[in-house]
């Protein structure tokens, strides 16, 4: 079965998508004992929203949104249950492999799969991604115009060239990420088209430690995900000391993201966090002004009612991501999706690191 993967480019970074664009992701996570985790995750994502979960801890798959729990029976679950615990086991093994291929006998390791696939329900384009990665490196990727796994890293070579020597599985997973997938994408979207697409416009706020810390344009509550958060000088748009983090969800299937500006002469100069999204018909514009910025004083004084405290706001990022049980690889990566259809992980029992760089 083909379930679900790593972290990638689209949730790495601040990016606008097309409102024609559905997508279906599948990230499995399994990391090795001994942390505050589960030793085994699967998330499933339509259009960046989370509708299915299961983990080694729960031991079930189960739906994570009101339309998919209406929309599928029992034996739905039942089956993708059944799958999820068979790929629990042979991940297990898979990352046991790789420990002992890199001479890895203790620590905490982590071995991640992304696969999914895109649909554009306007011009009829699709496309499909399955991307592999060890320790938050990528290990082997699916070139899917030419059929074939790559390594962007040497640590990765052996295992590409012998899944290779297996044209039937590519064949496979070809036909897999442009076909089955898209079909089962196309019909969660039917699930939940009332609510993948509606729109919901962002809050947008100015944070601020203290005077000398870096201005943050913190932007909430909006859906769908696709969104530019952008800076200006004088008009101007001003790329130079901007740091834009992760769009993550919010527990209530928002999403949220921020971007600081680390400048020293913002009281002096004309500085302006400029937000697009599909909900807005026009853009929201924050002007980097002493009236507009809160700080952590301010916060603290007027209750947690006024939302995010400062000194947090990575670290509520960092919780989106544990919610939904998706641990970031650590260099960005790009790929995604699954069907509740058995699709065995034939290449996992071959998995091992090059032997050299």
């Amino acid at each position: 079965m083909e379930k679900v993967l790593l972290l990638g480019v689209m949730l790495c970074c601040i990016n606008d998508v097309s409102a024609a664009t559905h997508s279906l992701k599948y990230f499995i996570t399994a990391v090795t004992a001994g942390i505050d985790f589960p030793e085994f995750t699967i998330v499933g994502l339509v259009d960046d929203e989370q509708f299915e979960y299961y983990d080694s801890k729960i031991k079930s798959a189960i739906p994570k949104t009101e339309w998919m729990e209406k929309s599928v029976e029992q034996q739905y679950w039942d089956e993708e249950t059944r799958i999820s615990r068979g790929e629990q086991q042979v991940f297990k093994a898979s990352i046991g492999n790789l420990m002992q291929g890199f001479n890895q006998t203790q620590g905490v390791h982590v071995y991640q799969k992304m696969y999914g696939c895109e649909w554009d329900d306007e011009t009829g384009i699709t496309d499909g991604f399955n991307n592999f990665g060890y320790d938050g490196e990528d290990f082997v990727v699916f070139d899917l115009k030419n059929t074939r796994w790559i390594s962007p890293s040497p640590r990765g070579l052996y295992t590409a060239h012998s899944w290779n020597n297996n044209q039937a599985e590519l064949e496979h997973r070809k036909s897999y990420l442009t076909q089955r997938c898209i079909e089962w994408l196309k019909r969660y979207v039917s699930y939940g088209r009332s609510t993948l697409e509606r729109t919901v416009a962002p809050e947008v706020s100015l944070l601020q430690k203290d005077p000398s810390s870096p201005v943050v344009c913190h932007v909430t509550g909006f859906f769908p995900h696709g969104i530019m958060v952008t800076w200006q000088k004088k008009g101007e748009d001003h790329y130079d000391d901007v740091e834009q983090e992760e769009t993550v969800p919010n527990e209530d299937g928002t999403f949220q993201t921020t971007s600081r500006l680390t400048v020293k002469d913002w009281q002096t100069e004309d500085y302006t966090c400029v937000v697009e999204h599909k909900s807005l018909e026009e853009d929201i514009v924050k002007r980097v002004i002493e009236r507009e910025i809160r700080r952590n004083q301010d916060i603290e004084m007027r209750g947690p009612s006024m939302g995010v405290i400062i000194d947090c706001v990575v670290g509520v990022l960092l919780l989106a991501l544990a919610v939904i049980g998706v641990v970031v690889w650590k260099k960005r990566g790009a790929g995604y999706g699954k069907t509740n259809t058995s699709d065995t992980e034939s290449e996992n029992s071959e998995l091992k690191p090059a032997v050299k760089a």
